[in-house]
């Protein structure tokens, strides 16, 4: 649970009980009785949601007003100071307030940057390869054009975040990036499938709940059991991606190429299944969930 903890502690939540007692927006180690108060609340009525609803809901009562996640607490020419200093080595930025601040085109390789807040902060253009982004929020953050190939993104918030063209191959985004912009971007070899071995406190996976996916490439990505829930997949390259389990329903896939995907108990439920490419050799067509509910062809 350590995770659920440090979220309600960086966070600043918001008593379900008393909306008028809020934690405070930044906490050091949970020493108070009413934030260990608060933390247990949150973490009783996290797993009393469920599965189904705990990764979406990580917002809920969290004040995204604070300071701690829209204002930063260093300038642009702050971090290149320090990457200077590290001399070509990663830096560590873990736990840092950069929220709307402008970083575009900035070699970050391998930097941490996790539990960081990085609201609005503009990474355009930026090499964020290899880094560590476990837990940080990038609420409506740019990421258009980025680079952030096998970048680790557990417990990641990116709602509204744009990563249009970016290239996050062979990264694991096993967070929330409902309503996201990802047309056109690499997701290769992604590693977004639910881990079922290692789910002590519900189940982690992708969220993609209305992301912009159209063109874009996912060749072999793992989205087993994610969300994709109203998800905007026209013209991607879904060849060999694992969706087993996954929640497709009202999602769009008209012309995707499906060669060799995996469609074993995938909810189609109000898809739209149009003009899809490669349909005959996808794996467990017979196997989808709701088919009779998808739309399998165009509306004049």
């Amino acid at each position: 649970m350590t995770w659920v903890t440090d979220r309600v502690q960086r966070a600043g939540i918001a008593s379900r009980h008393n909306e008028h007692d809020k934690a405070p927006a930044m906490c050091g180690a949970a020493g108070s009785e009413p934030m260990r108060r608060l933390t247990v609340s949150f973490m009783l009525a996290f797993l009393a949601a469920g599965p189904a609803s705990a990764e979406q809901d990580l917002l809920l009562g969290a004040d995204m007003s604070s300071p701690a996640m829209t204002k930063p607490e260093m300038s642009r020419a702050d971090v290149e100071a320090i990457i200077k200093a590290a001399d070509g080595k990663p830096v560590d930025l873990h736990d840092k307030s950069l929220s709307g601040l402008d970083l575009s085109g900035l070699n970050l390789r391998g930097v941490n940057l996790r539990t960081a807040r990085l609201n609005k902060v503009n990474f355009r253009g930026a090499d964020l390869s290899g880094a560590n982004l476990e837990q940080a929020w990038f609420l409506k953050a740019d990421l258009s054009g980025a680079k952030l190939a096998d970048a680790k993104m557990f417990g990641i918030t990116a709602r509204d975040a744009n990563f249009s063209g970016a290239d996050l191959s062979r990264s694991m985004p096993i967070g929330d990036f409902k309503g996201a912009n990802m047309s056109g971007a690499t997701l290769v070899d992604l590693k977004g499938g639910a881990d079922i071995k290692n789910q002590s406190m519900g189940l982690m996976r992708a969220v993609f709940t209305s992301v912009n996916l159209s063109g874009a490439n996912l060749k072999g990505a793992n989205l087993g059991r994610s969300r994709l829930e109203y998800a905007d997949l026209k013209d991607a390259n879904l060849t060999d991606v694992v969706l087993m389990g996954s929640d497709l329903s009202g999602a769009n896939l008209t012309g995707a190429t499906v060669t060799g995907a995996d469609f074993k108990n995938v909810d189609v439920s109000g898809a739209r299944l149009i003009d899809l490419k490669g349909q005959a050799e996808a794996k467990d067509w017979a196997e989808r969930v709701n088919v009779d509910l998808a739309i399998t062809q165009a509306t004049n």
